[in-house]
Order: C-alpha cells, then sequence, then structure tokens
C-alpha cells in the first residue's frame, strides 16, 4: 500500500494554449528594407485548479519591426497542469515558478521558431532563460503581496 504522505510531482499534460501571428503591415512592409529590431517579452501564470493541481503558463510576445512599423507580432502561451503535493510550503513555490515553467519553456520555444518559419520569416530562437533569477525578481517585486492562495501569479 502507497503512502499517502509521499511527495508527489508529476506532469499531467503540456499543451499550447493560445497562439496568434499578427502581420498587419502586409504585404506593402515585405518590400521595405531595413535591419528588422525584434523585442521579445516573456510572462509566468500559475493558478490551482484542484487540490494539488496547477497550471502554469509561459507566455512569449515578439514583435519585430522594419522602420518602426511592426512586420509581425506572435504571441504564444504554453501551458502544463502539474500535480504537486506533499510538498511543505516553502518549496511549493519555487517548484511552480522555476521547475514548472523550465519543463514547458522548451516546447514554447520550439512553436515561436516554427511559427515565425511557417510565416515566411527567419526563426526567432528565444534564447535560454534562468527562471530561477525570474522568480527571485518576481519574488522581490511582489514583496509579499499574493492572490490569497500563496501563488503569485503575472500575466
Amino acid at each position: 500500500m502507497a503512502d499517502d504522505n509521499n511527495p508527489v510531482f508529476q506532469i499531467q499534460r503540456v499543451y499550447l494554449k493560445d497562439l496568434s501571428l499578427e502581420q498587419p503591415n502586409s504585404p506593402q512592409i515585405l518590400l521595405e528594407q531595413g535591419q528588422p529590431q525584434v523585442e521579445i517579452n516573456l510572462g509566468l501564470g500559475a493558478a490551482p485548479i484542484g487540490d494539488g493541481v496547477y497550471e502554469v503558463t509561459v507566455t512569449a510576445t515578439v514583435t519585430t519591426k522594419v522602420n518602426d512599423k511592426v512586420l509581425f507580432l506572435v504571441e504564444a502561451k504554453q501551458g502544463g497542469i502539474f500535480e504537486i503535493r506533499n510538498i511543505p510550503e516553502d518549496q511549493l513555490q519555487p517548484i511552480i515558478g522555476i521547475a514548472c515553467p523550465g519543463i514547458i519553456y522548451p516546447y514554447l520555444r520550439a512553436i515561436v521558431s516554427d511559427v515565425c518559419t511557417r510565416a515566411g520569416f527567419p526563426p526567432v530562437l528565444l534564447s535560454e532563460v534562468n527562471f530561477q533569477a525570474m522568480f527571485e525578481a518576481q519574488q522581490a517585486q511582489a514583496a509579499g503581496q499574493t492572490n490569497g492562495s500563496g501563488i503569485i501569479t503575472s500575466a
């Protein structure tokens, strides 16, 4: 018989939650000359969805401009459902804020690169992310403000 107090950390599902590609100035902008400027923003989100079950998301927004006009905009949100039980409270936040995003981020990187290529552009390769540093910065910025469940959330 299994011990119900053993720590549990399991991936239940990894999935693409949202994806959009916009080329608002096509086709005219495709004829313009100039070096594209690429801006990449990442966001993390986490929420309990059941007893010991959490959804964690990583969102990437890639905006590429030529001569201050948007060439293309990609927004992708990769999600994961994780079962996390019997973990001490002081270890739960780092698991949700560091380990879970680290598991789903490679899927997000592949999707963003693939979408850019399929749209006719060179792939945008998202760099590796230090989720521990991101988590620590988010913790410092939140300064103890949580949503009541102990899970710090962001877009």
